[in-house]
Order: structure tokens, then C-alpha cells, then sequence
């Protein structure tokens, strides 16, 4: 019986490259016989990515030069290069320009793109491991924890700073981490976290902290501290700075790292656990680190912008009902069509009923929900 075992797992380790382009049983989309996938570095994959990127870029140039004060893109892409090279910006272009461009547009898209990109990864993680069509970047106490963390840090007008921070994002930060090391730990039975534990715990954790934060709402001292907490709650960019940028940007490019890594596990733990274990893959370690990459990069997030819902859920779906469930294209594109899609939701929550500024959560889910919907209509097919 041992050695049977023995020679599954071998001939499981030296199928593993397989298993990433034939992906098999319920949790997959086809027979084990019939290629879903096909070779990951084809021309068209690499054209995809170019033009995701491309349009990123151009996201980013419109974002800034669109607002309350627009700056002709042509004005932006100069002041822009010259800033880069370290040459004098010509005086043919007003000083309020510079000012409106460096100091609050450009942080602003830049926030936006990293904030929709790193929710966007998060969703296709928690997708994949969960084999969960609902999941999102929130699903495992993640927000809950952050919320409550940002209202006590208002309610208790704490005022204290770390790498340009205040107290708000701080806060944040520290109870989105706290709240998923609880439900983790609460989910775990016997050295194991049964994908369905892991989201009971999450529910409930989240739904007491959400009460929580609920009451000390209601408790506030003032009308303005009301205000803030719900604005922050509702997801905003409006205080974007380059310090929330330097500071989001490595935990983005870690978390990145570390989950781009996992993409052929992902791709794997589509199967079933006991197939994905056959296959010489460590279920539990690789859960493990997976879930603590997409809390770190979640947490940062949404210590940023706030509670900024739908574009973990959509647009991990959008990509793969356009370009396929393989987790090696799907994790890069999600993360190009995510920045895009948030700088262009910000643009939108800025301008729309401008001079008042609606939150963007209110414009993620207004725009992205429609546009989903008519893809899903469009591919008629099942998104897992």
C-alpha cells in the first residue's frame, strides 16, 4: 500500500508542469484530457500584457490631467519627462499646474493604481484557494478588522505618525492583520485549515466586528467624527499623498512576489486537496503562506483608501471570463486591469459631482457591477 502511494506521488511531482495547463474535476473546467490552457509564453498572452500595461499608463496620464483643473495630457507627459531627467520645467507652463500635478494628481493616480491592483491579486487568490466565485479581498476579516482600527483611531482622536502615517492607516493596518491571524487561528483543526472553517471563522469574526465598529459609530462625540468615520469606511483617495505611496509600494511588491510565486500552486489547488497532495504539493503550508501575502496586501490597501468594495470581486472575473483561469496570466493582468479600473473610478468619483467628492466605493460598484454583469451575458458561460 506504501509503495503504490509512493510511486501516485512520484508520477503526481513529475506531473505538476501538466497539471498547470490540464486542470481537472469539479474545481476545474474541463476532462483531464482536453487542454483549457495551452503553453503560458504564447504570443498572444504577451500581447495581452502589453496592451493591459499600455493601458495602464494611459490611465495614469489621463487621471492626472483631468480634474477640477485640467491640464492638457500633452502639458502632463512634459512636465512629467522633464521632472524625471531633472530639467527645469518651462515657464510656459503655470506654476499651479506643477503644483496641482505633483503634489496632489499624481500621488493620487499612482495610490489608485496600486490599491486596485493589489485588491484585484487578492481576489484572484481567494478565488483560486477557495474555489469560491464570491470571494473577494474582504472575505477573511480583512476590512472588519481594518474598519475597526481606523474608527477607534478617529473616535479616540489618537495622534501619532510612523514613515509619514497617521494614526487612521496605522490603525488600520494593525487590526486588518490582527483580525485574519485570529480567524486563522481559529479555523485551524488538528494542523489543518479546512477551506470551509476558514470562511464560517471569517464570517462571524467579521460580522461581531463589524457590530462593533457599528456602536462606536453611533457613539460619536460629533457630527464631523460621524462623517469621518463613514467617509473612511466608504473607501476615498482624497488625502493621497506620496508618503501613503512609498509606504503601500514595498508591501505591494512583496505580497506581489510571493503570490506571482504561487500561481502554479494556485493552479494546482484547483484540484481537489487529496490530488493537489498526490501531486507533491504541501496543501497547508502553501494555504499558509498564500493567505498571509493576500492579508498583507490587503491590509496595506485598504489602511490607504478605506473599505473600496467590488474590484477584488469583478475583476479577477472579468480577466478570466476574457483570457482563461491559468493563475501565471491571470494574477499580472488582474493586477494591470484593476489600477486602470480603480484610476478610472477615482476620475469619476472627482468629477462627477464636482466640487463634492462621492466616495469611490459608490463608483466601483455602480460602474463595474453592469460592466461584469454584460461580460458574464456576453461569455454565457460559468466563471469557475
Amino acid at each position: 500500500m506504501g509503495g503504490s502511494y509512493g510511486r501516485k506521488a512520484a508520477r503526481g511531482r513529475r506531473g505538476l508542469r501538466q497539471t498547470d495547463v490540464y486542470l481537472t474535476g469539479k474545481a476545474g473546467l474541463m476532462s483531464a484530457s482536453e487542454p483549457i490552457l495551452g503553453p503560458f509564453w504564447s504570443r498572444r498572452r504577451w500581447l495581452a500584457l502589453g496592451a493591459g500595461a499600455l493601458f495602464l499608463v494611459m490611465a495614469l496620464g489621463l487621471g492626472a490631467a483631468h480634474g477640477s483643473v485640467d491640464i492638457p495630457p500633452g502639458a502632463v507627459a512634459a512636465m512629467v519627462s522633464r521632472h524625471v531627467l531633472g530639467r527645469p520645467v518651462p515657464a510656459e507652463y503655470p506654476a499651479s499646474w506643477q503644483a496641482i500635478l505633483f503634489q496632489v494628481r499624481l500621488p493620487r493616480v499612482f495610490l489608485a493604481a496600486l490599491v486596485g491592483a493589489a485588491l484585484s491579486v487578492a481576489g484572484v487568490v481567494y478565488q483560486g484557494l477557495f474555489h469560491n466565485p464570491l470571494a473577494d479581498p474582504y472575505l477573511v476579516g480583512v476590512s472588519s478588522g481594518a474598519g475597526l482600527g481606523a474608527t477607534l483611531a478617529i473616535y479616540l482622536r489618537l495622534q501619532l505618525s510612523w514613515a509619514g502615517l497617521g494614526a487612521i492607516p496605522i490603525f488600520a493596518f494593525a487590526g486588518a492583520l490582527a483580525s485574519t491571524g485570529v480567524i486563522y487561528s481559529l479555523a485551524r483543526v488538528n494542523g489543518k485549515t479546512p477551506v470551509t472553517t476558514l470562511l464560517l471563522a471569517g464570517v462571524a469574526v467579521a460580522a461581531l466586528l463589524s457590530a462593533v465598529t457599528t456602536y462606536i459609530w453611533l457613539a460619536a462625540a460629533d457630527h464631523f467624527q460621524a462623517m469621518t468615520i463613514l467617509s473612511w469606511l466608504m473607501g476615498s483617495l482624497a488625502l493621497a499623498n506620496w508618503a501613503q505611496v512609498r509606504a503601500l509600494l514595498p508591501y505591494v511588491a512583496l505580497g506581489g512576489v510571493v503570490i506571482l510565486g504561487g500561481a502554479r500552486a494556485l493552479n494546482v489547488l484547483q484540484l481537489d486537496e487529496d490530488q493537489a497532495h498526490l501531486l507533491g504539493l504541501d496543501v497547508e503550508r502553501t494555504k499558509l503562506v498564500l493567505v498571509a501575502a493576500n492579508a498583507l496586501l490587503t491590509a496595506a490597501a485598504v489602511a490607504v483608501s478605506g473599505i473600496i468594495g467590488f474590484v477584488g470581486l469583478i475583476v479577477p472575473h472579468a480577466v478570466r471570463l476574457v483570457w482563461g483561469p491559468d493563475h501565471r496570466f491571470l494574477l499580472p493582468m488582474s493586477a494591470l486591469v484593476g489600477g486602470s479600473f480603480m484610476i478610472a473610478a477615482d476620475g469619476l468619483a472627482r468629477t462627477l459631482l464636482a466640487p463634492v467628492e462621492l466616495p469611490v466605493g459608490v463608483v466601483t460598484a455602480v460602474c463595474g457591477v453592469p460592466f461584469f454583469l454584460y461580460l458574464l451575458r456576453k461569455k454565457k458561460q460559468s466563471v469557475f
